[in-house]
């Protein structure tokens, strides 16, 4: 029987009728709490015909011991950073993901976070709780000037939501959508320093890659604007946090929102966990039930069609599916 691991838990945790596809095929579907490090990858590794897999560490030495059983790559969800796509192309092993899913759920995230930090939301409603009447005054982010680093299909939607709040906007894509850009009036900077050194607020929607990795540091952190906030719904790695976390000790950064962080779970001594005006959830950007239906419909489907021979409905890499496991 093909053998498929399961380790997204959004997927496992959020009834809906992706289970009931994924059951109607009659695979064996080993289930793990992801995301798992590489030395726990590498103990399931050789087990699997296939991984239905969320934020979990690819690495090539886990590919290498996973073969040759190992025939597909169903990604749940769009990032593909932790996975190496480059020894999937060259290993012959189809890598699929689900754009286009999760960009409204995430983009809503975006504007909580930003919210919750800026009307100290948290901060009042756990002294509420804890039976203290603690009133701040907090900000408006109508007028602000927003900077949107990285327009695809989540910037967009973040941009969107920012005009309606008659935020002004700015943006940066290496691909710039002059249409959209042109209907929503964004402006365009021309490099990171002009973000960095003229909005009120910061968002980042960009991939991770060599040139992202650490984008928000020391040096970058000093070019902001007095009082910045930062909202990352993106990749934790992208900010250095032991710079953030000193940042926002000392008042230069006015507040850090994010999603996500360098390690997930973090450690009880994440720089992070205590630093101030810093608003952390647990990676559930896209965690509702109507985009998680949607991210695992979809990634089950290409499971499914690659283990059928088909083409998936998206595939990172250009390898051709393998023949019929069904």
């Amino acid at each position: 029987m093909v053998k498929v691991l399961l380790t997204t838990t959004s997927y496992q945790d959020t009834p809906g009728p992706h289970h009931a596809l994924l059951e109607s095929v009659g695979v064996e579907v080993q289930r793990e709490r992801g995301p798992l490090s590489e030395s726990q990858m590498l103990e399931l590794a050789g087990e699997f015909d296939a991984f239905l897999c969320g934020d979990d560490a690819i690495t090539r030495e886990v590919l290498d011991r996973s073969l040759p059983r190992l025939k597909i790559i169903s990604k749940y969800g769009i990032g593909v950073d932790k996975i190496d796509v480059k020894g999937c192309t060259e290993l012959g092993i189809p890598l699929t993901f689900c754009p286009g899913v999760n960009h409204t759920t995430v983009a809503e995230h975006t504007f909580g976070l930003l919210l919750g930090v800026y009307r100290h939301m948290l901060e009042q409603a756990n002294a509420v709780r804890a039976g203290h009447w603690k009133r701040m005054t907090g900000h408006e982010i109508m007028g602000k000037t927003i900077g949107v680093i990285g327009l695809g299909r989540i910037g967009k939607e973040v941009v969107k939501r920012a005009r309606a709040f008659e935020m002004n906007v700015v943006g940066l894509d290496l691909y710039w959508p002059d249409e959209f850009a042109e209907k929503y009036e964004v402006r365009r900077a021309a490099e990171f320093q002009e973000i960095f050194e003229t909005c009120d607020i910061i968002s980042l929607h960009t991939n991770l890659t060599d040139e992202t990795r650490n984008l928000i540091r020391e040096e970058t952190l000093a070019l902001m604007k007095p009082e910045v906030v930062l909202v990352n719904c993106a990749r934790g790695e992208l900010v250095n946090s032991l710079d953030m976390a000193k940042a926002l000790g000392n008042g230069t950064v006015g507040g850090y929102a994010t999603d996500v962080l360098d390690q997930e779970p973090p450690a009880a001594d994440h720089p992070l966990l205590q630093a101030k005006n810093c608003l952390i959830t647990p990676h559930i950007g896209s965690r509702t039930f109507e985009s998680v239906e949607r991210q695992a419909m979809m990634a089950t489907e290409n499971l499914i069609r690659c283990l059928q021979g088909k083409t998936p409905l998206a595939q990172v890499n250009e390898v051709p599916v393998p023949a019929p496991l069904l």
